[in-house]
């Protein structure tokens, strides 16, 4: 199956890529490079190879949920800019009626 420029360009129309002429040369090329390659895997038997969604042995690497103990306040904010008792403090960015942002 050849690849035409108008399956290049709808394509491209489907995905909103604007194309110049080089690159749906360019595309025509590539894309029947691919396709030909998808032929040829095509051709290889594998009936005795068993269906899968992952080419690796899929594991769980979820750490059990036990309960502990959290870090300090003042550890957390050791490297924060500015603190104010046991909260980060940041510039406003929402203004209150009256007022003006960055105070």
């Amino acid at each position: 199956m050849a690849i035409t420029r108008e399956d290049v360009e709808n394509v491209a129309l489907l995905a909103r890529l604007g194309l110049n002429e080089e690159e749906k040369e360019r595309l025509m090329s590539q894309l029947g490079v691919i396709l030909e390659n998808m032929a040829i895997l095509n051709e290889v038997d594998v009936s005795q190879v068993p269906a899968s969604a992952y080419i690796l042995p899929v594991r769980n690497v979820m750490a059990p949920d036990q309960p502990r103990p959290s870090d300090q306040p003042r550890q957390l904010l050791a490297n924060a800019p500015e603190a104010e008792e046991n909260f980060l403090r940041v510039p406003a960015v929402l203004e209150e009626a009256g007022e003006e942002a960055g105070g």
